[in-house]
Formats: C-alpha cells, sequence, structure tokens
C-alpha cells in the first residue's frame, strides 16, 4: 500500500504541494517533520506528526525528525494570536532532551536497524550564520508578497499586538531547513500540520529557487474533537508525554474518557491497530457502548506505547485504587505516581510518628477540625492505606507509613490524601 492511501484511511492526510507526491511514495524517500522545543515533553497534540513519521518509517521511508534548537529561540507564529515568550538557549537545551527522550518511544534511532530515524537540531547549522549570510544568500529567494500572503502572518497583521519582525522572519529560517535537509541528506519531503501550511511551501519553494528541484510537502488535519476541542487538552491543561508532567492515570484516564462520537477516529489516528480490528471496535460502539471496548482499547493502547507495559501496569491499578480497590502490594513510588493529582500534605516524622491521628490530619489540614474528622471516623468513612479507622483515639504509628515515608488517606468512597513525612 502506497503511504498516501495508509494516510487517507487514518484522517493523516489533508493536502499535499504536487500530485507527484503519491508517485514519489513508490519509492523510499527522505521525509521530515519539526518540533519546537519550548517544553520539556512533548504533548498529545504532537501525536499525529509523530505517528505519520512512525508510519512513514514502517514502510521503508528513512525519517528525520527536527528539533527546531534555532527556531525555538525565534518562536513559530503559526495558529497563535499573540507572540511566543522567547526561550534563553539554556532553556531550549533542557527542552531538546525530553523531546529525544519522548521521540525514542515511537521512532527508531538505532544505528544499527535496517531504516534507523535521525534526529537532528537546526542550530547545528544556523549557529554560524550571520545576519548578513543570510540576508545575503537567502534573501533573495523570498518574495515579500508571497511572505505576506502567508495565512500565518495575514492572520497576525490583523491582530490587536500585530507581528514583530522576529516571527516574521519565521518562514525564512524553516525554508532553510528544507534546503539543508535536502543538500546533506536528500530529504524531499517534509510533513507537518495543516497550520504549517506556509512554512512548508516556503521550503519548497525556496529549494526550487536555489536548486532547481522539486521537493514536496504534506500536511494532516489539526485534530480536534466532536464539540470543536483542540485534541491534547484537557479541562484546560496540556497532557504531556512525561510522567513527571502528566500521571500515567491521568495519562490514561485521559484516553479512556474518550467520547463515542471521537473514540473510532482517534483509534485510526493514534494507534497502529490493524483496520479490521477498529472496523470491529466500530461495531461495539454501535452494539455496546456502555462497554467502552474501544475506550479501553485506546487508552490501554496509547499508554503502552508511551509508558511501556510497567505504566499501563501502574494505570490499571491506579484505576482500580482510586475506584476502591486496595493498595496491598504497591511502593511507595507506584503510590505517588498514582495518587500524583490528589491533595497532600508533608509534615516532620514527630509531628506524625506516635501521635493521635486525628491531630495529625487536622495539622495536615485534610481536615477543617478535629471535630469533622472524629465525625467521619464514628460513620466509619475513613480509611488509612485501605484499612478503615475504627477508633477516633487512634494513634499514628510507624508501621502506618508505607515504607516509611507515605500514608494513603481516603474520606468516603473517592476522597483520597497523601501524607508524607520527611
Amino acid at each position: 500500500m502506497n503511504i498516501l492511501d495508509t494516510f487517507q484511511s487514518r484522517y493523516l492526510f489533508e493536502d499535499m504541494t504536487s500530485p507527484e507526491l503519491a508517485k514519489a511514495f513508490d519509492q523510499p524517500q527522505v521525509v521530515y517533520a519539526g518540533f519546537d522545543p519550548t517544553n520539556d515533553s512533548l504533548q498529545a497534540g504532537n501525536f499525529v506528526t509523530i505517528m505519520a513519521l512512525a508510519h512513514l518509517q514502517r514502510a521503508g521511508h528513512k525519517v528525520i525528525a527536527l528539533v527546531g534548537g534555532a527556531t525555538g529561540l525565534i518562536g513559530d507564529p503559526s495558529g497563535r494570536s499573540k507572540e511566543r515568550n522567547l526561550l534563553t538557549a539554556e532553556q531550549v537545551e533542557r527542552n531538546l532532551e525530553g523531546i529525544k527522550e519522548n521521540l525514542s518511544r515511537f521512532l527508531d534511532f538505532n544505528p544499527n536497524a535496517t531504516n534507523p530515524a535521525i534526529l537532528v537540531n537546526n542550530y547545528d547549522w544556523f549557529k554560524n550564520i550571520t545576519f548578513l549570510d543570510l540576508l545575503r544568500d537567502v534573501g533573495p529567494y523570498f518574495r515579500m508578497g508571497v511572505m505576506l500572503s502567508k495565512d500565518s502572518v495575514k492572520k497576525r497583521l490583523e491582530a490587536d499586538d500585530g507581528m514583530s519582525f522576529t516571527e516574521f522572519c519565521y518562514q525564512i529560517l524553516q525554508g532553510y531547513d528544507f534546503l539543508h535537509l535536502y543538500k546533506t541528506y536528500g530529504c524531499t519531503v517534509q510533513i507537518g500540520g495543516s497550520d504549517q501550511w506556509g512554512n512548508i511551501t516556503a521550503g519548497t519553494e525556496l529549494v526550487r529557487r536555489v536548486l532547481s528541484k522539486e521537493v514536496f510537502g504534506m500536511t494532516f488535519p489539526l485534530v480536534c474533537d466532536s464539540t470543536g476541542k483542540k485534541f491534547g487538552k484537557s479541562e484546560g491543561n496540556a497532557i504531556f508525554l512525561s510522567a513527571k508532567k502528566t500521571s500515567v492515570y491521568d495519562f490514561y484516564q485521559f484516553f479512556l474518557r474518550t467520547m463515542d462520537a471521537d473514540v473510532i477516529r482517534y483509534l485510526k489516528i493514534f494507534t497502529f491497530l490493524p483496520m479490521e480490528r477498529i472496523a470491529e471496535l466500530e461495531q461495539s460502539v454501535a452494539t455496546a457502548p456502555e462497554k467502552r471496548e474501544a475506550q479501553t482499547v485506546l487508552a490501554e493502547e496509547l499508554t503502552r506505547c508511551v509508558h511501556g507495559e510497567a505504566g499501563l501496569a501502574i494505570a490499571r491499578k491506579a484505576t482500580d485504587v482510586l475506584f476502591g480497590g486496595s493498595i496491598d502490594g504497591l511502593s511507595a513510588d507506584q503510590l505517588e505516581q498514582i495518587f500524583a493529582s490528589v491533595a497532600s500534605a508533608t509534615l516532620p516524622r514527630a509531628d506524625v510518628v506516635g501521635q493521635p491521628l486525628l491531630d495529625v490530619l487536622a495539622a495536615a489540614k485534610m481536615f477543617a477540625s478535629k471535630g469533622e474528622a472524629r465525625r467521619l471516623v464514628q460513620q466509619g468513612g475513613l480509611s488509612l492505606n485501605s484499612v478503615k479507622v475504627s477508633a477516633a483515639d487512634a494513634v499514628f504509628q510507624a508501621t502506618d507509613l508505607i515504607e516509611g515515608r507515605l500514608a494513603v488517606l481516603r474520606s468516603g468512597k473517592k476522597n483520597y490524601f497523601v501524607l508524607k513525612v520527611q
């Protein structure tokens, strides 16, 4: 199957710069996509680009993941109504390390592999180019009329704050990336979201003008849910691929909560499941939506891909625990991951061990007062490490601390609180 057929069947295709790209993909091509180093972890919103590269690599094409160490210092105006806060070189370098780790979960960078992916940083070639070099050697190939006609430019010029010269030059830098990658690696295709069309065509035009060679661009749709909300956001917060920023449990639950109207589309875009299996899941959504089989498969596939089998096991156990299951057998580290998003407090050991439990809970501010805590105990509604607290005069023992450093409390059925000692 031509890779374009795969993209079209999985909602990974929107437009291309030339119909000749379909023929070009009959042979192995070198394809690149860029990632902005604005954070030390990629987000769920990057999944479309990552999956497109992964499909290309699996189909035998050479893929290049470009991390914009240089362009990240400028900021891409595409799809934004305000100018980005400029990053320092130190911030960009720190973010690069996190992005490398994220991408390695999806792409095979092993140099001994049959078709290894390549990771490049455009700062490596821009750092030696002076402003005069850029104006003299690259500037003449860009026409002002064309640059001003780009959607990313027009929208910003209409905004209240307008557009800075810094952002206006972004398309020149990205265009030069394509020229450099063509010369260095024989790169012939750039892919990106539909909001990148202007930057991608800046590159294809630059290669054509400088080298009289045809290269191609391809875009895929920006993914939104059935309500029009941009994919990858949860209650205003981005869903990160790093467990330090988004817990494994929250990551798993984000996909588990996918609406019926979106889940089959997401399975096609974000997983490698065969289309036949996805068709079976689509039937399940139609005939037994209450089972949420498709959502469970989506959450498990993506959690396994991003966090491995160990991460998926934690997510499953966390789901069980947070809905009333026992915490037996879980380590302190696992419990911290599971309960990363719940209320917590840290107290000195001397203020915990050997002290009346109600005093400890009041000091930790789990309850507004000891009286409130006492009433809950008397009603049988307080648990310590999954064991119901039966006596209001109970004393907090050293054995109540898991690995000597934390305890998990629950009031009612689902209100958790983590107490840590130092």
